[in-house]
């Protein structure tokens, strides 16, 4: 996934030379926390958020430009950029929205931390078989069931469980990928155990060629 297909494109900006006053009443209309400072080429030249509207406010500021963070000290992202970027700088630099820029440097959209929890909670709730079954279509040569029977086998070596591959099967069918996380001890456990898997399928399936 790429930045611009998790960005929200309906957003707002401003021009540094406009007034606090009027930009704070532009914000608290379209209710945005944070918005875009921007050249008439919409090129992205500052960034405000509602805390240095209220602190400009009070300290007698009149434009936008007195009070705006300049590009060096904005956190921003290419909209081709890889959607995980966005994700690892809206966690690294603790921003609640980064402005979304194309190859010429115009603003084209924002990434909301809302949008990312967002888009997290729908794969988290994807079931595990459908990731089994991407697992499959990789695994040239190797049938459904021979996936299964794989991963009942792995699931007792790592486990001690006894479980038969038509178990497995209706497990992750209804599993979803954020409770086999949970399940399994996190991210990278999960993503050990289908390492395992395929190793163990391909072993298998390579043993009975030399047969």
């Amino acid at each position: 996934m790429k930045v611009k297909e998790l960005m929200d494109t309906n957003f707002i900006d401003v021009f540094p030379d406009q007034d606090i006053v009027e930009v704070s009443l532009k914000m608290e209309k379209y209710k945005k926390f944070t918005t875009s400072v921007v050249d008439h080429e919409r090129k992205l030249v500052g960034w405000v958020t509602s805390i240095e509207i209220i602190k400009g406010l009070r300290e007698g500021k009149k434009l936008i430009k007195d009070i705006m963070y300049t590009p060096k000290d904005v956190v921003s992202v290419n909209e081709n950029d890889a959607a995980r970027l966005a994700v690892i700088k809206a966690s690294k630099y603790k921003v609640i929205s980064i402005p979304v820029l194309n190859d010429e440097g115009k603003v084209v959209g924002v990434i909301r931390s809302c949008d990312i929890v967002e888009t997290l909670s729908q794969l988290y709730e994807i079931k595990v078989s459908r990731i089994f079954e991407a697992m499959a279509a990789e695994l040239k040569g190797v049938s459904w069931n021979e996936l299964m029977e794989a991963s009942a086998v792995v699931t007792k070596r790592q486990t001690g469980e006894r479980i038969t591959a038509k178990k497995y099967e209706k497990r992750i069918k209804n599993t979803t990928f954020g409770e086999a996380i949970w399940a399994t001890g996190g991210l990278e456990k999960f993503f050990v155990g289908l390492i395992a898997i395929g190793e163990y399928v391909l072993a298998r399936k390579v043993a009975r060629a030399r047969k």
